[in-house]
């Protein structure tokens, strides 16, 4: 269940690019803030279904085309895996436990965003930068040392 705030904000985003909030609409941004963990469309339907059993793939691809659209949600593509969705607009990173296949998100400070912007030659402007590290978590590497 959405809250308030939530609600409210996705209704001003959705009215940004013409469109209105459906009940699936809010029910996928609904599951998809609930557990902030990069999911698939294929694991955000099998949560939708839960509370709204007659929803079906092609709705949840739908909302999630929808909610990529006004930028509610990032689509992150790491390699050749499925899109994950992360809701999490803030400038940041993720990364990607090669073992686990968890992805986590990775604060960056604005002197780094910066830093990174002052990279592009002259006469480019980034929009986005998309910044990722693939690898194991320290629990992993420890682990794999010990077998």
């Amino acid at each position: 269940m959405l809250t308030e705030k939530d609600r409210n904000h996705l209704k001003r985003a959705l009215e940004s690019i013409g469109l209105r909030p459906t009940r699936q609409r809010e029910h996928i941004y609904s599951v998809i803030l609930r557990k902030r963990d990069h999911p698939t469309a294929d694991e955000l339907f099998a949560r939708a279904k839960e509370e709204m059993p007659t929803i079906s793939l092609a709705t949840v691809y739908n909302c999630l085309e929808t909610l990529v659209e006004a930028d509610l949600v990032r689509q992150v593509n790491l390699e050749r895996g499925p899109s994950r969705f992360c809701p999490n607009q803030s400038q940041h990173a993720h990364f990607h436990c090669r073992k686990t296949g968890k992805i986590f998100d990775i604060i960056l400070p604005d002197e780094i965003d910066a830093d990174l912007r002052s990279m592009l030659p002259d006469g480019f402007e980034a929009e986005h930068i998309e910044l990722s590290y693939t690898g194991f978590t320290a629990a992993e590497v420890t682990s794999s040392h010990r077998n």
